[in-house]
């Protein structure tokens, strides 16, 4: 009966996710219309914070439980799928664009700061001071972001601010805000549900926390990055798409594991180290890949789409001992 419910509960969370994240698309990029900002911008931070939502609620509840490994570890393994999965599997289906103002600014923070994650979990410990830095970024970061889209410097050009098919009014705007608002809580709560269905039939096969975490967790909270950027692609907004992989990674780092270090300090694992060293390393792979071209096309998505087969992999023979790292 368990198993049923599990079941039944994973395909009606699949269903809501999907259309919340269809709705919170074309809501942001009516906004962005409307207020003449770039759509990379709306995909760095509304799209971006909204799909980050599943990972924040995952880590924070985990730290508040004292459940310091899965707390990372849905991190870490949420922002590897979201490069290797999420952009791979976009980049097979047809190739993605990656704005001139992504590459020579937030992908590089992006590495910046996934390089920091490494050098605070070396000595095995998250401090609330780390957690209060790590917050204080993100603020920063955002603030960086508004100001940049004030000056007009966030795009290659004037394309990139979607053009209205239909007069966009005030009005209009503040209804998509509360459409955000809703899509946000649906992606969420769908995002919860699956993850607790998933996790249940993990535990059926006996898989450890940890593998939870880096899997079956990671891959629950970064549904709605895959299913938003896919949804974006198909609707052409490729700034949205590319620009809500590496804004949701941020927020994942400063904002998901900030929060839940200033909660409670985080007591790592020798493992936690290792796959924040692998991360930052597809994070570079990434990056390059974009940097040719300022594209990721289909053969890179594929190359993309083995890594992360080759990284599960790696993740359960460590977890069965068969290799020690």
């Amino acid at each position: 009966m368990d198993i049923l419910l599990n079941l039944g509960l994973l395909i009606i969370c699949f269903i809501v996710l999907i259309k919340g994240a269809d709705f919170m698309v074309d809501a942001a990029s009516y906004i962005a219309a409307f207020l003449g900002v770039p759509s990379l911008i709306i995909g760095l931070t509304i799209v971006a914070f909204g799909t980050s939502c599943p990972e924040a609620g995952v880590s924070i509840v985990s730290s508040m439980a004292g459940n310091n490994s899965l707390s990372i570890s849905n991190v870490v393994g949420s922002n590897v799928f979201n490069l290797l999965v999420v952009v791979g599997l976009s980049a097979l289906i047809g190739t993605i664009a990656a704005p001139k103002d992504l590459l020579k600014l937030d992908f590089p923070i992006c590495i910046l700061f996934s390089g920091l994650l490494v050098f605070s979990c070396w000595n095995l410990q998250f401090t609330r001071i780390e957690g209060i830095i790590y917050v204080t970024c993100i603020v920063a970061y955002c603030v960086f972001l508004i100001i940049r889209s004030k000056h007009g410097k966030s795009s290659d050009n004037n394309d990139d601010i979607p053009e209205p098919s239909k007069p966009r009014t005030g009005v209009g705007a503040l209804l998509r805000v509360f459409v955000i608002i809703i899509a946000v809580a649906a992606i969420y709560l769908s995002s919860q549900g699956i993850v607790s269905s998933c996790t249940f039939f993990a535990k059926l096969f006996g898989i450890s926390d940890t593998v939870i975490g880096l899997t079956i967790v990671a891959l629950g909270t970064s549904l709605p990055e895959l299913v938003t950027s896919l949804v974006a692609y198909k609707k052409g907004e490729n700034s949205i798409a590319l620009g809500n992989i590496i804004g949701s990674n941020l927020f994942n780092i400063l904002f998901v594991l900030g929060i839940a270090g200033t909660i409670s300090p985080l007591a790592l694992l020798r493992e936690n180290v290792t796959d924040a060293l692998i991360c930052l390393g597809i994070t570079v792979v990434s990056f390059v890949f974009a940097l040719t071209g300022r594209k990721v096309n289909r053969a890179e998505g594929a190359c993309m789409l083995l890594m992360y087969a080759g990284y599960m992999v790696f993740v359960f023979l460590r977890e069965f001992n068969v290799i020690a790292i």
